[in-house]
């Protein structure tokens, strides 16, 4: 999924020991694992104040671990360790004392975000006695509650005035960022769009890698051309495929370019972390990605027995859910009528996997079937030449589009005569070929 703003996990996978060492991981709720720690670090005859303040710094500290996917990011399988010396100190089945439990089931949805930036603080502490460090002073904290100052005011004194606190954050299911398939020449999303922005922020501190100009939804030339150089950059195999370690490399290493884990971080905007899309679809959604799911739809109904061929509109109607649920059974997923990041990609593998191996009584339409990949300027190859000929066979009709040379290559007098196209056909004037305006162009040329 997509870089989104902040929640608090449902769970939180932590490892016994430190990073490296042979320990096992426990997942507990992440309400628990706060009171654990608070538990283990602070005292519960100290002042109220003193208590929340110290609270909300340990939970800021685990999300910013957790939503910045510090560990996961370097190839660990959990999220925070129980050794002090590197996180918080935990004890699995440690006690938890009645007056911190009920201090963090009050404030347990609340985190610390410094002005201006949308990710958890990175809110370092020390016990302020035997240890000092930039951050809080756990015992200090009660030097301040007892001269009545409060929480925010506490946290401030440390921190900085720019820092504020969030509180009622929804709690959610704690989801890895990795949409799960790779994204390659073709792809499109929410996640490309992150993936170009990391890219571009890593190369201020690796020149080498080419700055992406064209910072849409869509992995184009631009984009692979940008992958290959940090790939190379960092000994991962260089095919200008984002898998799930080019991935995790990528967000680990923008990760420290923007000190994210620290407390003097560059952050994160929320320009930054803004969906462009909403690629989550269900009953009664419209836009330019209902057009796309219906296309795919179509085609994997049409091969598919299971699924009904039912009539589809440019609206998330009541048959596109049946078709869903249709095809969300078929393929052992969720039965939920809704288009989440796994059934995106489900309904992606699947439509390739039919293109891929056609029936022999339909190769006579092999060229009319979508390619299975967005294509944009740059790219070329035998899909470009199928896109150029019916584009031709609009122009010789109409002369209304620019023009076209079937040379494989899409330049830009195709990409100018695909957002003609585009404009005629009410769909977004991308210039960038989808599913959609691949369809409306071989239905044109049929004309």
């Amino acid at each position: 999924m997509a870089i989104s703003t902040p929640t608090i996990p449902t769970d939180i996978v932590v490892h016994l020991g430190a990073p490296k060492e042979d320990a096992k991981n426990i997942t507990v709720p992440f309400i628990e694992y706060i009171k654990n720690v608070a538990s283990n670090e602070i005292y519960p005859t100290w002042p109220t104040d003193a208590i929340k303040a110290n609270v909300l710094a340990q939970i800021s500290f685990a999300l910013n671990r957790i939503y910045n996917e510090w560990y996961r990011s370097q190839g660990y399988n959990f999220d925070i360790t129980s050794d002090p010396a590197y996180d918080q100190a935990f004890r699995e089945n440690g006690p938890f004392f009645e007056t911190i439990s009920l201090i963090v089931d009050d404030i347990f949805n609340s985190y610390i975000v410094k002005e201006g930036q949308v990710q958890p603080l990175f809110a370092s502490y020390c016990d302020g006695k035997n240890t000092t460090c930039n951050g809080l002073s756990q015992w200090g904290t009660v030097t301040l509650a007892n001269q009545g100052k409060n929480p925010l005011e506490i946290l401030r004194y440390y921190y900085g005035d720019d820092i504020n606190i969030i509180y009622n954050v929804p709690v959610t299911a704690n989801i890895a960022s990795y949409p799960g398939y790779p994204l390659e020449l073709g792809s499109t999303g929410n996640e490309v769009r992150d993936l170009k922005i990391q890219l571009n922020r890593i190369s201020r501190n690796y020149p080498a890698i080419p700055k992406i100009n064209n910072q849409g939804i869509y992995f184009d030339i631009e984009t692979e051309n940008a992958v290959k150089v940090f790939q190379n950059i960092f000994n991962l195999e260089q095919n200008g495929i984002v898998d799930k370690s080019t991935w995790y490399k990528i967000k680990y290493i923008y990760n420290a370019v923007k000190n994210i884990s620290d407390i003097y971080s560059e952050g994160l905007t929320l320009e930054e972390v803004k969906p462009i899309v909403n690629q989550t679809l269900q009953l009664g959604d419209s836009g330019p990605y209902i057009r796309t799911l219906n296309y795919l739809l179509s085609v994997i109904a049409y091969f598919n027995d299971n699924i009904p061929l039912l009539n589809l509109t440019d609206t998330f109607n009541e048959n596109t859910k049946e078709m869903v649920v249709a095809f969300q059974n078929a393929y052992n997923l969720s039965p939920t009528g809704i288009v989440d990041a796994m059934v995106w990609g489900a309904i992606n593998e699947v439509y390739k996997g039919i293109i891929d191996a056609i029936p022999e009584k339909y190769l006579i339409y092999e060229d009319e079937f979508y390619p299975g990949l967005f294509l944009s300027i740059g790219i070329t190859g035998n899909d470009i030449v199928r896109l150029q000929k019916f584009l031709l066979k609009i122009c010789k009709r109409t002369h209304d589009i620019p023009g076209v040379v079937v040379n494989g290559i899409f330049d830009s007098l195709t990409e100018q005569s695909v957002k003609v196209l585009q404009k005629r056909a009410g769909l977004e004037e991308t210039g960038v070929v989808g599913p959609a305006t691949w369809y409306y162009i071989v239905e044109q040329s049929k004309l």
